[in-house]
């Protein structure tokens, strides 16, 4: 066993807010991998809004846990029976960390479903940390022409967008609405641009930088929630950690359209008027985690259309002033911790 390595961990749920710093950083044991489990070296562990839904206990996991779910990284020692990773291999660890394989939701392809999910720095440790394991079938190669920080925003962001998209049911020529321009969103407006080029895209945010990301981008229209785009929206995805949000986004949609929430967790509750949200055939649908389907189809899209992705660098030891600033919603795309 190998001591004194470098770790954040959450040993009580806290609010993420001034005067508190709920992670502390400690020495921790190496862990050791079992079988058909493997050891990575951890290069870079992007961050994400939903390690403040662990960290504040609205998500509720084991205690005490190292959070993270966004890492990269390159494979030190494998366990017994591991035959599909080797080590020296640069690999990425996402948010599903393990699934039953047998319930009928495994089973139906919908692993994010299953009632014994465990996630990636909540049940499970995670990448706050020098070192971690992950079992071998929750691994991914990542694409070679994304270096390590680039790289960790597309596991968890990047993957979980996408599913979204996927739930949208897009279609080439619609209209469709990003609610909030982060992490995520940023990489998707990209996606979209490839996959779906006669649509057009409309952007909602507060912040004056994020606007003018998504005018980089290609967005079609850039405004804050209060204004009116110039169209009613066919599609819209929301990406906000905010509930009265939603009732907004459901007036812009058109009869017949539909809302899919973008967030494990709301930090605030909806209220909707039937007639007034609902009515006309609008749709909402809610992303619940995400599979290893959908990492895996992400990162071959990403490497092929080559997403810009916008990062800011940050150390292990800032962790809990980073996720300050993520509460604010003040970082301009992703925020990355070089390990």
């Amino acid at each position: 066993m190998v001591y004194g390595l470098k770790a954040m961990v959450l040993r009580r749920y806290s609010e993420v807010s001034v005067g508190r710093d709920p992670l502390e950083l400690m020495d921790v044991d190496v862990p050791e991998p079992r079988s058909r489990e493997v050891l990575i070296r951890v290069s870079t562990c992007g961050l994400c809004p939903t390690d403040i839904d662990v960290i504040e206990g609205r998500i509720i996991g084991k205690l005490p846990v190292i959070p993270g779910h966004q890492a990269v990284g390159y494979i030190v020692k494998i366990g017994d029976e591991v035959s599909k990773v080797s080590i020296g291999d640069r690999v990425g660890v996402a948010w599903i960390g393990w699934s039953c394989g047998k319930c009928r939701y495994c089973v139906a392809g919908l692993e994010n479903l299953c009632e014994e999910f465990k996630g990636t720095g909540c049940h499970i440790d995670g990448c706050y940390a020098e070192y971690m394991v992950a079992h071998e079938d929750y691994v991914y190669r990542m694409p070679s022409n994304y270096d390590d920080l680039e790289a960790a925003p597309l596991l968890c962001a990047g993957a979980i967008g996408y599913r979204a998209l996927k739930l949208a049911d897009m279609g080439d020529g619609m209209s469709i609405g990003l609610v909030g321009f982060g992490a995520s969103a940023h990489q998707i407006i990209q996606v979209i641009k490839n996959l779906y080029p006669n649509s057009r895209v409309i952007v909602l945010t507060r912040s004056i930088e994020h606007m003018e990301l998504a005018r980089e981008l290609g967005a079609d229209w850039v405004g804050h929630p209060k204004e009116d785009p110039p169209e009613k929206l066919d599609r819209a995805i929301d990406f906000t950690p905010v509930g009265e949000i939603i009732p907004r986004i459901l007036e812009l949609i058109k009869p017949g359209g539909r809302l899919v929430v973008n967030v494990i967790r709301k930090r605030t509750p909806i209220t909707l008027d039937y007639t007034k949200h609902l009515w006309m055939e609008r749709e909402v649908k809610t992303v619940a985690n995400v599979t290893r389907l959908n990492v895996r189809e992400y990162l071959k899209i990403a490497e092929k259309i080559r997403i810009k992705v916008k990062y800011q660098k940050y150390k292990i030891e800032e962790l809990n002033k980073t996720l300050k600033i993520i509460k604010e919603g003040k970082v301009v795309g992703a925020a990355v911790i070089k390990i």
